[in-house]
C-alpha cells in the first residue's frame, strides 16, 4: 500500500500563511528546492483543496520556462507528470492536465486510492490535510520549517488531533530551513 504524506512550509511558530493571507516569506531557496524536488519526484498523486491547486497550477506552463532556474523546471516537470485530485465545490473545470476534481472528500475513497497507487500519494493545503489527519489516512509527515515568525495566520497542523509521530530524518539548510520528516504512529 502507498503512503499518503502531508508536506507543508510553515513558520516555526507554525503557519502557513500569515494573518494576511501571504506566504512569500516561506519561498524556498535553490537549495530547498532541489531538496523538495527529491521528495517529490516519487509521488504519483497529489491531493489539493481549491486554494492550494490555484496556488500549485502555475507550475502547468510557468512563464519563461527557459529564464527558470534548472531546480525550478525540474519541479514543474514533476508536477505536470502527477495526477492531481482537488477537492471543490466550487471550481468548475480544471486547468490542468491528468486533473479531476471531487466535490466532497471522502475518507474511504483516499483509503482506496492508497491501496491501489503503486505510488505514494501527497495531501496539500492546510484544511484538507487537516481532514486527512483526523481521519487516520496520513502516513507520514514532512514540515520545512523556515526561519520566520509571522504571529498568526493560517496554522499548518489543525487543532484537536493527536498523534503520536516517530522522527525519521531531520536535515538543516544554510539558510535556516529545517526539515523534519515524521511517520505517523498507528496504535
Amino acid at each position: 500500500m502507498s503512503k499518503l504524506i502531508y508536506s507543508t512550509i510553515a513558520s516555526v511558530d507554525g503557519y502557513v500563511a500569515d494573518a494576511a493571507g501571504e506566504f512569500t516569506w516561506a519561498a524556498p531557496d535553490e537549495e530547498v528546492f532541489a531538496f523538495v524536488n527529491e521528495c517529490e519526484r516519487p509521488i504519483g498523486t497529489y491531493l489539493f483543496g481549491r486554494r492550494m491547486y490555484e496556488t500549485m497550477v502555475y507550475w502547468e506552463s510557468p512563464p519563461d520556462p527557459g529564464g527558470s532556474s534548472a531546480v525550478k523546471r525540474d519541479f514543474a516537470a514533476i508536477w505536470r507528470t502527477a495526477d492531481k485530485v482537488v477537492y471543490s465545490t466550487t471550481l468548475a473545470s480544471a486547468t490542468s492536465a491528468r486533473t479531476r476534481i471531487e466535490r466532497a472528500f471522502d475518507p474511504r475513497t483516499v483509503r482506496s486510492m492508497k491501496e491501489a497507487a503503486d505510488r505514494d500519494l501527497t495531501v496539500g493545503g492546510a484544511d484538507l490535510a487537516g481532514q486527512a489527519l483526523r481521519a487516520g489516512l496520513v502516513d507520514e509527515l514532512q514540515l520545512f520549517a523556515v526561519p520566520a515568525l509571522v504571529g498568526g495566520g493560517t496554522p499548518a497542523l489543525p487543532s484537536g488531533v493527536r498523534l503520536d509521530l516517530e522522527l525519521r530524518e531531520e536535515r538543516r539548510f544554510a539558510a535556516g530551513t529545517v526539515f523534519r520528516r515524521y511517520r505517523v504512529r498507528t496504535p
